[in-house]
């Protein structure tokens, strides 16, 4: 183990079950549904036609829970990470999910945001696996739109 991932597993250890942060506001645009839609070539009805929509109960088009996950990756980047958990990183990778829940869908227009709590951080050799569980927010909603515990893997130098 590398001294700096000893010295990061210190600090992380400290912080786990601590909010990290909230994210910015984004909003989910029809241009960003439709793009994924394509992207993904899932071009079901609840996305793409507002009309459709609305026959089934949702107040307009609704973005897809995979477009969601998908943003965890921007929203997730104003969150104010500690420094000291940095300090000599070679790289970073996204090593995958333990757990994902899709809790409520996300109407066209709507403003998301994310909130970190670090749950876990174990050490592999020289790197370490971060396990973080974001929740995201929708704007004026009580109900999240996902819960996923997210696991980030640092290899320190």
């Amino acid at each position: 183990m590398s001294e700096a991932a000893a010295a990061a597993l210190a600090i992380a250890e400290a912080k786990i079950g601590q909010e990290d942060g909230v994210g910015e506001w984004t909003q989910i645009t029809q241009e960003m549904i439709n793009q994924f839609a394509d992207l993904t070539s899932d071009h079901q009805f609840i996305h793409l036609d507002e009309e459709g929509a609305k026959s089934v109960g949702f107040p307009t088009t609704v973005a897809h829970g995979f477009l969601s996950l998908s943003m965890l990756t921007h929203l997730s980047s104003s969150i104010p990470q500690d420094p000291e958990l940095l300090k000599g990183i070679a790289m970073g990778i996204n090593y995958g999910f333990d757990k994902v829940r899709f809790l409520a869908p996300v109407p066209n227009g709507s403003n998301v945001r994310v909130r970190s709590t670090l749950k876990s951080a174990e050490l592999k050799g020289n790197a370490i696996n971060f396990t973080r569980t974001y929740t995201m927010d929708i704007e004026g909603s009580d109900k999240p739109a996902l819960a996923a515990d997210w696991i980030v893997r640092l290899v320190y130098g």
